[in-house]
């Protein structure tokens, strides 16, 4: 259920958790059930921005080997 998330959707869910547990006053079941869900989105999170992070590198090494690829224009010459 979860990892069908969006990065926005499980942050701001995780934010939810996390003022839920602050505010108190829930039962040792409830807080427990809370900080389990917290932690599993907090990993979604670092999962989703992992896998992010590694499409922007991608990208960005194919985008270079393209322009060192390309021959110099005439106002780089």
């Amino acid at each position: 259920m979860q990892q069908d998330l969006s990065f926005e959707q499980a942050f701001a869910r995780l934010g939810e958790t996390v003022q839920a547990l602050e505010k108190g006053g829930l039962s040792l079941e409830e807080a427990t059930r809370l900080f389990e869900e917290g932690m599993r989105l907090a990993q979604l999170c670092n999962q989703l921005l992992s896998q992010a992070e590694l499409k922007i590198t991608r990208l960005s090494e194919a985008y270079a080997s393209y322009l060192q690829e390309q021959p110099p224009t005439e106002e780089e010459k």
